[in-house]
């Protein structure tokens, strides 16, 4: 199968694969535990991948709180920031976010709005009341244009005095739209309000530092970027007192900070810090090649008379496109499944599968959320797999 479907994961690079057994076998201590070399061992292990991550991002260890992923970290930052703001801050309990953002913040804003009981809809149809319900908080859903692009005009109208946070996704995932973060963030602090971003998509593919973008938090996940499933980070900034007053999402013993209880995977910290570590490493020459994968891509697209792309150059990360299929009959779920033995894509994002996507009704395109493909890169892509993919693409038109 030729892949090419890395905006939902990507596959583990080799080295970190080779860093992570030591710590399935030999090193299976718990880092939380004392007095033995197992233990001590762990716990360094821990450290170590802490200060790589840190550095991908600009950061200092302490202010890198290991999560399951960039979904538990937004979770966790929205969550945990406004239930101190609302308690201890004069009732702050308005979040800011767009329409456009990954179900990770969506739902979580939507949640706390009093919108839906749960992830899935059509669940509130099981409860005896499927009204709105005050749990206390206030959310503001900013639209996109176009390109899929908050602006800072919209940000700094939607501000009120009771705004403690906003959240904004950097690079889309299921687009590849770049939003101006420090813009954005900036506009949010001359306010008092503290901004997050999720980077899931941009880290560890582009320069991703917290003090350039001016952001108060940040969500990561490994596997975007070669690294194991099942672990991210949520970057919390520091002051001069530690770290910002925040609930616990995960109650229970004072790992990480307290903020988030459990047994740490060792193993998956390992592979986290291995993948950043690789990607400082190697980010100039990997992103070079994307972009000259996606420019071929690009070309061959513009041949074909019934592709086009939902997204301008200058407006996306290279690696994720957006393509259009202007066919009237088409239809890209029956597309994708007809596909499946040969090539690998999607019609956006994982988290919302068999659902119409909610970014490109964002787009103002809600009569073709059906005629989309998602195509995304990595660096073991090659230009014979675009070749096979125009070629499937053509055919199946």
């Amino acid at each position: 199968m030729i892949y090419l479907d890395n905006a939902a994961t990507s596959p583990v690079d080799e080295e970190v694969l080779d860093a992570m057994m030591p710590y399935l076998r030999e090193e299976y201590g718990n880092p939380s535990s004392k007095y033995y070399c197992k233990a001590d061992n762990a716990r360094n292990a821990v450290e170590e991948a802490r200060n790589k991550v840190a550095a991908l991002f600009g950061a200092a260890g302490e202010e890198i709180i290991f999560t399951a992923g960039s979904t538990e970290s937004t979770n966790m930052i929205i969550k945990g920031f406004l239930d101190y703001s609302k308690y201890y801050c004069g009732g702050k309990n308005h979040v800011i976010t767009s329409n456009a953002e990954h179900k990770a913040t969506l739902n979580v804003c939507r949640y706390l709005n009093g919108e839906i009981y749960s992830n899935n809809d059509a669940t509130v149809s099981l409860f005896s009341s499927a009204k709105k319900v005050d749990r206390g908080y206030q959310a503001t859903f900013l639209e996109v244009d176009k390109n899929g692009v908050v602006s800072a005009d919209s940000l700094e109208e939607a501000i009120t005095d009771k705004t403690a946070i906003s959240s904004i996704i950097y690079v889309n995932n299921e687009t590849g739209s770049i939003n101006d973060i420090r813009a954005l963030a900036d506009v949010a602090h001359k306010h008092g309000v503290l901004f997050h971003a999720d980077v899931t998509q941009a880290a560890g593919k582009i320069p991703v530092d917290v003090n350039e973008l001016g952001v108060d938090f940040i969500s990561a996940s490994a596997h975007k970027f070669y690294g194991p499933k099942g672990i991210g980070c949520a970057y919390i900034r520091a002051d001069k007192y530690g770290l910002p007053p925040i609930s616990a999402l995960i109650h229970g013993g004072e790992q990480e900070s307290g903020i988030r209880a459990g047994t740490l995977a060792v193993h998956n910290i390992v592979g986290f810090g291995k993948a950043a570590e690789i990607a400082m490493r190697n980010m100039e020459a990997d992103h070079k090649l994307i972009c000259e994968l996606d420019d071929y891509l690009i070309g061959k697209i513009k041949e074909c008379a019934d592709l086009s792309i939902l997204i301008p150059d200058e407006h996306r990360l290279k690696g994720i496109i957006s393509v259009l299929v202007n066919k009237t009959e088409f239809n890209n779920e029956r597309f994708i499944k007809r596909i499946s033995d040969e090539i690998a894509i999607s019609t956006g994002s994982a988290c919302s599968l068999g659902e119409p996507s909610h970014v490109i009704k964002a787009l103002g395109l809600k009569d073709k959320t059906s005629k989309i493909l998602r195509v995304s890169l990595n660096k073991y892509s090659t230009r014979e797999d675009i070749d096979k993919f125009i070629s499937i693409v053509r055919k199946g038109i």
